[in-house]
């Protein structure tokens, strides 16, 4: 009989085993959906930016000035809103040099001046709406977009046709659709790789929970065999021939079962949107990868746990008293985290070295836990005289190590939700900013020359349309002091070319109130304008004031404006032009979407924005954060909750024996039950604040990379050590059943 034969026969004997095996293929699949989930995801990122790579203006490439030749295509691509959805606009114009033009996949045709091209979900939603407020800014609906052209399929995009003269100046030429590779998603991709780091271990610890369930009636069976005569090498193969069985059934499940868990994936909005059904595509070369790897790790875990039975059978049959932890175990979170820190503090930062260092710390709790596990047995074999604390702390001193595994996948979960809630507070602390303008004040960019008839056409579509708040031109000019330096900069202060009336309506200042008859400079701070010169650009010497301006402060308000001038345009020297100029109007919001297509119509190919939308974009891209983090944070907790249960129940079944004797000597099944629960409770309360510990330092490390302000620390931090005790406290709720099971059997079972 070979070595598969025998571990098929103990299966088919042994209940136990065969429940052991079971649960190790449950834990193996769903460690290889996870990461088959995870390692799809910058892929699935890539092939949405893919369809999309013709939305991007900078994708795009002209080669007309070699070829001495027009480019074919004007472009420009910009946001537009409805309400708070974003529309993708690409405005174009043919310039009739090359007809045969290689449209992207998903775009029938090109549109010509005043038609549109939008995809069906825009079009659906142009219909609905009075076309005042959408359809006036995009022209005839003359056919639709395919979904291979869009990112996502609820994606609203239009391309708009135009003349090459309506297009404006910052338009770019372009000889044709872009044929690049697009890049994966970095914030998604970052993420994919925590999530491989922080659910994978997880994941193996069920699996590990799940193969110690009858860990001692296979070690004192393998050490047996050993005493018979059974070489190490026969006794290897029985045991991997037993692990690879489950193992591999595991991996297959999980590869069956990756499909629907990707296609669950699809109905998680990121960035706007929901997925294809076809981006979560792993190549066959990593899905296989993956399947071995996983196995192998399972493989390679369940021989190791029987080295004692190839050295020392006679020890592992006898069950002698195990040697104490060294003390080197306590400078493994240390020495992880000191090279963590030195990977995030790197200037260029390496991504493959910081998730080295992170997955260094989450290895480095399995090190230093049963060490802690232990010296928490031994306070209380020493502090306490109950029955109850008793037993526990002496489980906790005589076998750390089987002990911190109902605990080991609740510690990870802890270590996840405090880098989580780490991080999450500090990006939100980053909303915020934007345009000087207030929130519900719409702007566009506009060439200088031809400003004020964009003002004007603005203008007359909103009287048309009813509307009495007026287009403005506003410009910006620079505040010059000093002498030029020899590479051509100066020492500059940005300001409004605008009257103090108009900047009370327009601009988030505290200025009401500080408006004075007659042009004058207005500033959050005293300026003298005698030591300034005034310019419309940033490397011109600029012009003087005129003597004897008048210059007035007003009150300071929101940090991000502090530096604000405002200059009526009566005292803007002559001869001096602004060279950026914005198309402002103020809105309300029943006229909102009327203003900006009026907006829209009159600046054809330029981004029309707003505070409001600048924010609600930060919120969206927030709301995505919090999302995924949520998903997260509810797997880690499942599967510590799961992996707590698995390994209570196999404390259990390993210690059968001994808590049949205690329960047949008289010993109340509740007084066991309480031990158990203290065995996960004791460790876990320990284990779970240094995890939030080490999650906030962590997660101070990750935010350090993408920001230097300190992070923002919220009450929030406790929650998961609270919760982290709660889980552990509920996985051990088994321990009764498991208890009752065993004082309903006889001891001869053993």
């Amino acid at each position: 009989m070979n070595s598969f034969q025998l571990a098929m026969r103990v299966l088919r004997v042994d209940r136990r085993t065969r429940t052991s095996a079971i649960l190790t293929a449950v834990g193996v699949a769903v460690a290889t959906s996870l990461v088959l989930l995870l390692a799809s995801l910058p892929g699935a990122t890539q092939a949405r930016s893919q369809r999309a790579i013709w939305q991007d203006i900078h994708s795009y490439y002209s080669s007309s000035g070699e070829a001495q030749r027009p480019a074919p295509l004007l472009m420009a691509a910009n946001k537009d809103y409805s309400g708070d959805r974003e529309i993708t606009r690409v405005d174009i114009a043919q310039t009739g040099t090359s007809p045969m033009l290689s449209l992207p996949p998903g775009i029938p045709k090109l549109p010509g001046p005043g038609e549109a091209v939008v995809s069906p979900a825009l079009g659906k939603l142009i219909q609905s709406t009075p076309s005042a407020q959408l359809g006036d800014r995009f022209g005839k609906l003359v056919d639709s977009l395919g979904p291979d052209s869009l990112m996502y399929p609820e994606q609203l995009v239009a391309i708009v046709g135009h003349t090459p003269e309506s297009m404006p100046q910052s338009a770019q030429a372009a000889d044709g659709f872009p044929d690049k590779q697009a890049k994966p998603d970095p914030l998604l991709e970052l993420l994919a790789w925590v999530g491989v780091i922080v659910l994978l271990v997880p994941s193996l610890v069920l699996v590990a929970s799940s193969a110690r369930l009858t860990a001692a009636r296979r070690e004192v069976r393998m050490a047996a065999l050993r005493l018979a005569g059974a070489t190490p090498g026969q006794v290897t193969k029985i045991v991997a021939g037993e692990t690879a069985l489950s193992a591999i059934v595991g991996a297959l499940l999980g590869i069956l079962v990756a499909p629907a868990l990707q296609g669950l994936s699809t109905f998680v909005p990121w960035g706007g949107g929901t997925w294809l059904a076809s981006d979560f595509s792993l190549s066959l070369g990593s899905t296989i990868a993956v399947a071995v790897a996983i196995p192998l790790l399972v493989v390679f875990a369940g021989v190791l746990g029987i080295r004692r039975v190839l050295k020392t059978p006679l020890f592992a049959a006898s069950a002698h008293a195990r040697k104490p932890l060294h003390w080197w175990r306590l400078l493994a979170v240390p020495v992880s985290g000191a090279f963590f820190l030195f990977a995030v503090s790197q200037e260029n930062g390496n991504l493959g070295m910081v998730m080295f260092g992170l997955f260094l710390l989450v290895a480095s709790a399995a090190i230093i836990g049963p060490w802690v596990t232990s010296a928490v047995g031994g306070t209380f074999v020493r502090v306490w005289r109950k029955p109850a604390s008793l037993l526990a702390g002496r489980r906790l001193r005589d076998d750390p190590k089987s002990a911190y595994r109902a605990t080991a996948g609740v510690v990870l979960a802890v270590f996840t939700g405090s880098m989580a809630l780490t991080l999450l507070p500090s990006f939100e602390s980053m909303a915020g900013g934007g345009r000087t303008f207030k929130d519900e004040v719409l702007y566009a960019d506009a060439d200088v020359a031809q400003a004020q008839q964009v003002v004007d056409k603005t203008n007359a579509t909103l009287a048309r349309n009813g509307i009495t708040e007026k287009a403005v031109a506003v410009g910006q000019v620079y505040l010059a002091s000093g002498e030029m330096r020899s590479d051509g900069s100066q020492s500059l202060n940005r300001a409004f070319v605008m009257t103090c009336e108009d900047a009370v309506k327009l601009l988030r200042v505290n200025i009401g109130g500080s408006c004075q008859p007659g042009p004058a400079i207005y500033s959050s701070y005293k300026i003298d304008p005698a030591q300034f010169r005034v310019t419309g650009k940033w490397n011109q010497a600029g012009v003087p004031f005129a003597a004897n301006i008048p210059a007035h402060t007003f009150p300071q308000s929101e940090k991000d404006t502090y530096s604000t001038i405002v200059i009526d345009p009566a005292l803007v020297p002559a001869g001096v032009k602004p060279e950026n100029v914005d198309v402002v109007v103020p809105t309300t919001p029943s006229n909102g979407e009327v203003v900006r297509t009026a907006l829209v119509g009159a600046a054809p190919g330029q981004e029309v924005g707003s505070r409001g939308l600048h924010l609600i974009g930060q919120q969206q891209e927030l709301g995505d954060l919090r999302r995924v983090t949520v998903i997260g944070l509810i797997a880690a907790g499942v599967l510590a909750g799961c992996s707590a249960a698995v390994a209570t129940a196999g404390s259990v079944m390993d210690r059968r024996r001994t808590f049949g004797a205690l329960i047949a000597a008289g010993t109340p099944v509740r007084v066991l039950a309480r031990a158990l629960r203290m065995e996960a409770a004791l460790p876990a309360m320990v284990a779970t604040i240094g995890a939030g510990v080490v999650g906030i330092g962590v997660g101070m490390g990750l935010y350090s990379m993408v920001e230097k302000d300190p992070v923002v620390l919220s009450p929030w931090l406790l929650a998961p050590v609270v919760l982290g005790i709660g889980v552990a406290l509920l996985g051990a709720s088994v321990s009764t059943p498991a208890l009752k099971r065993v004082q309903s059997e006889p001891l001869a079972d053993e």
